[in-house]
């Protein structure tokens, strides 16, 4: 296998394995309508195999961030569509990453009266609201019967996402969100069907990775999963529970004929990657980003050694607008500026020069 080759994620056709990972970017304002620049800021990425977008919301009580952007309203749908539209002009292809906060949020983000999780269990911490920094509230612990909600949230947007024109969804379940809060023993303390042993712990990634599969089909459908990431609060610290808990997400979810299986983790060749890869038995992504840089080198020896079908790839996306061309040619690279990851404005977002220029 060759980086820089084509390769088939279930319904998704990719002419390389060089795969844009989820990046939050805050660029969709007030009322999470990503605009002219969002578009533009995708389009100009286009040639990577495919571009998994930011953390889109489902739901207003699920929104994580400011300026993040949603996929409820129909004006959300129309802003979606125009950047569907720019990526396919382009020759790309791009997939929406669905997020649930879940508790990582605060009512003044969500104008909802509650922030719901697992169980009513806060984060040791603060987030960036609309009127400065807040401290995490104490979510409301989703009743049995609420689930239900939830997972049919995660369907609408879903086929609201491809009613948008775009080619797929990823389901977000690392990181610390929502359904990677269901997963962790230290934010799941429930004691009915979905707490208290690994498999009751995967149980509600299973179901709403199933019924979102069943409505707009599994070709069409991949997830993210982060392993023993330790990331806002959601801690899996017990290699074996956490083995269990995974191996019991890929149990579920393996003979749904997904797109993909996307793995987050600083490890991507070690045991617990490789062995959920084997258990999966399908396309398979994996990133070894977020503590450091993911590589050229790393990136053509992660897919030449056979550990993973393609590579989401973060920060050197986000400054290298034409990273697959700079890639094939080993040409220098643009150097990312953390200072401009989060803004309003272009700068940091559609302004980092392309080798042509």
């Amino acid at each position: 296998m060759d980086l820089f080759s084509p390769v088939s994620l279930g319904d998704l056709h990719l002419p390389n394995r060089v795969v844009m990972a989820p990046l939050t970017r805050t660029r969709s304002g007030a009322l999470g309508v990503p605009g002219p620049l969002v578009a533009e800021h995708y389009a100009q990425r286009a040639s990577v195999g495919m571009i998994i977008s930011e953390g889109t919301y489902p739901s207003h009580e699920s929104r994580s961030y400011p300026g993040q952007p949603g996929i409820v309203t129909e004006k959300q749908i129309e802003g979606w569509r125009a950047v569907a539209d720019a990526v396919h002009a382009r020759g790309g292809r791009i997939v929406m990453q669905l997020m649930h906060g879940g508790r990582v949020s605060h009512t003044d983000i969500t104008g909802t009266d509650r922030i719901v999780a697992p169980s009513a269990i806060a984060i040791d911490g603060s987030t960036h609201g609309p009127n400065g920094k807040v401290a995490f509230p104490v979510p409301h612990a989703l009743l049995t019967d609420e689930l239900a909600t939830v997972r049919e949230q995660f369907v609408t947007a879903a086929k609201n996402a491809l009613a948008a024109g775009l080619d797929g969804v990823e389901l977000h379940g690392a990181n610390g969100y929502l359904l990677h809060q269901f997963l962790s023993p230290a934010s799941n303390h429930r004691e009915d069907a979905y707490g208290r042993s690994p498999e009751a712990r995967a149980r509600f990634v299973v179901e709403v990775t199933t019924a979102v599969a069943e409505a707009v089909g599994a070709g069409r459908v991949g997830i993210r999963l982060s392993p023993m990431h330790n990331i806002q609060g959601a801690l899996e610290e017990d290699f074996d529970d956490a083995k269990s808990t995974y191996d019991a997400v890929i149990d579920g979810i393996a003979p749904l004929g997904l797109a993909y299986v996307s793995v987050l983790h600083a490890d991507p060749t070690g045991e617990l990657v490789q062995e959920l890869r084997e258990r999966f038995n399908g396309p398979f992504i994996v990133n070894s980003g977020f503590g450091g840089l993911t590589t050229r080198d790393e990136a053509i020896a992660l897919v030449e050694g056979a550990h993973a079908d393609a590579v989401a790839v973060g920060r050197l996306a986000i400054a290298n607008p034409d990273l697959v061309e700079r890639w094939k040619g080993a040409h220098p690279e643009n150097e990312p500026q953390p200072a401009t990851f989060y803004g309003a404005g272009a700068e940091g977002y559609t302004d980092y020069p392309r080798l042509s220029a």
